[in-house]
């Protein structure tokens, strides 16, 4: 498992991060003394469709004043977005040590790290003690981890009785094979799929109930249709993904939306309570 983590930690990271974000935001004579988290919006969400379904996810539930653990936390937008917007006591946790500390560094940038935490650690063991959050999220994170049980063990540990799971994630339709590389994987020793009846069942186990279910395939895939046509004739924004997938976001992106529209990916998110 040590050296399976190593891999995927391997596969997301970019050696300094946030100093290349900082340089990004100068090229486009921004003051680094005013950012806010609209210029940072293009990178700091990992995700299809990045904040926009980050927001969508947030009005499915109260979440004003809640404590939210964000599983998977990447660069920290989702969890500065909730601290900001919803006033959430925010805490996320990455196996990645440079977009921990890039996510720290960018929450002081823009002057939420009084209400932001980052964590470097393990989605499997996550450091905290039982009941801790009122809300437990995560957005395109199990794909990378084999042991969906445990995964979904420590989320409903860490969760407060009455608390709220909410998703956002890419899951596999049927046995049909899946090309790389794709935005979590550049092949597949590092890609986990698995279908979300899968899902629905663990989580069934443990006690917890489905409150929303919601499609966004069709979004993910006009999304796709939207924006790829754009960066393959134009380039990507200073400031966008390209940042975290290098140069081979064009074959990622690509990759990921004809699966989508062959049926053989999908999108899906939702709410759970426990």
């Amino acid at each position: 498992m040590k050296n399976q983590n190593q891999h995927i930690e391997n596969h997301y990271h970019r050696e300094g991060l946030y100093q290349e974000i900082l340089k990004k935001l100068t090229e486009q004579h921004l003051d680094l003394n005013t950012i806010t988290r609209a210029n940072l919006a293009g990178v700091d969400e990992f995700h299809v469709r990045g904040a926009a379904v980050s927001k969508e996810l947030a009005t499915s539930i109260n979440l004003n004043n809640q404590t939210v653990l964000d599983v998977g936390c990447g660069l920290g937008g989702p969890c500065r977005m909730l601290a900001d917007v919803h006033n959430c006591k925010t805490t996320g946790i990455d196996l990645s040590k440079e977009y921990i500390r890039t996510a720290t560094l960018l929450s002081k940038l823009v002057g939420l790290d009084n209400k932001t935490t980052f964590i470097q650690g393990d989605a499997t063991e996550l450091p905290f003690k039982d009941n801790s959050f009122s809300v437990v999220w995560t957005q395109h994170v199990q794909m990378n981890i084999p042991n969906k049980e445990k995964l979904y063990s420590e989320i409903n540990r860490v969760l407060k009785p009455g608390g709220h799971f909410l998703y956002y994630d890419i899951f596999k339709k049927n046995t049909e094979p899946v090309s790389y590389p794709m935005p979590w994987a550049s092949n597949a020793d590092l890609s986990f799929l698995f279908t979300k009846n899968t899902m629905q069942q663990i989580l069934k186990n443990l006690g917890l109930t489905e409150l929303q279910q919601t499609n966004q395939t069709q979004n993910g895939i006009s999304f796709f249709e939207t924006h790829l046509p754009k960066i393959k004739e134009f380039g990507a924004p200073k400031i966008s993904l390209q940042m975290l997938m290098g140069t081979s976001t064009v074959s990622k992106l690509t990759n990921l939306l004809q699966h989508l529209q062959d049926n053989k990916l999908e999108l899906i998110s939702g709410v759970y309570k426990k």
